[in-house]
């Protein structure tokens, strides 16, 4: 019973927003910093967007010991296809294992509670996935994960346009997670924004995301 008690409180850390948006010079990823448990604000400053290589990366949205798995999980295997490929893998095989990943878990008594964004560069360009807890993967311009989602989206539907560049696109990606900080129980404490361009990942000063709200 004990062990079933320590799963269920595991998986009630969820409740969140995150954003991923394609512009013409590079992708914009937001995430809230909040997470919950049940009711009960856990921690008020969760960072939501990992490294999985140096030009790829993930944002979080679900159960956070899941997340934290999985994402240790996806490096080892990126540092072994390195190694054994002698090349980078490419966004797109980052985000078929991560796909097997989550897929394998329908198979278990305890599915992994997640939603992730994966986005990255390779030679290809830039590249931005949302996945799923039951393994789909799906190539967007623009998408978003956890509680607030549907929120986010509303603002994403009705601006997001083609060729877009990273001001514009930082600035949608703030007002889509502001929006689900209005709305939802279960977003908030600020926005993070990260930026992914061919100089790798940056995240944007507090006071620089505080003057697109």
């Amino acid at each position: 019973m004990r062990d079933d008690l320590l799963m269920d409180e595991k998986n009630l850390k969820k409740g969140t927003t995150t954003v991923g948006i394609t512009c013409k010079d590079g992708i914009v990823l937001a995430a809230d910093k909040r997470a919950t448990m049940g009711h009960l604000i856990a921690n008020k400053d969760v960072e939501k967007v990992m490294p999985i290589t140096d030009r790829i990366f993930l944002t979080i949205a679900g159960a956070v010991g899941d997340a934290q798995m999985i994402v240790k999980y996806i490096r080892g295997e990126m540092r072994h296809y390195e190694i054994s490929k002698q090349k980078k893998p490419s966004v797109r095989v980052c985000a078929s294992l991560t796909s097997h990943i989550l897929f394998s878990g329908r198979m278990s008594f305890t599915p992994y509670i997640v939603q992730f964004i994966l986005a990255g560069r390779d030679e290809k360009g830039y590249h931005l996935f949302s996945l799923d807890m039951g393994g789909s993967v799906l190539k967007d311009n623009y998408t978003s994960t956890g509680s607030g989602s549907p929120i986010a989206f509303g603002v994403l539907e009705d601006n997001y346009k083609d060729g877009l560049s990273i001001n514009e696109g930082v600035r949608l990606a703030v007002r889509a997670v502001s929006a689900a900080i209005r709305r939802g129980v279960f977003t908030g404490e600020g926005v993070d924004v990260y930026i992914i361009t061919d100089a790798g990942l940056k995240k944007l000063p507090e006071e620089d995301v505080k003057k697109c709200i």
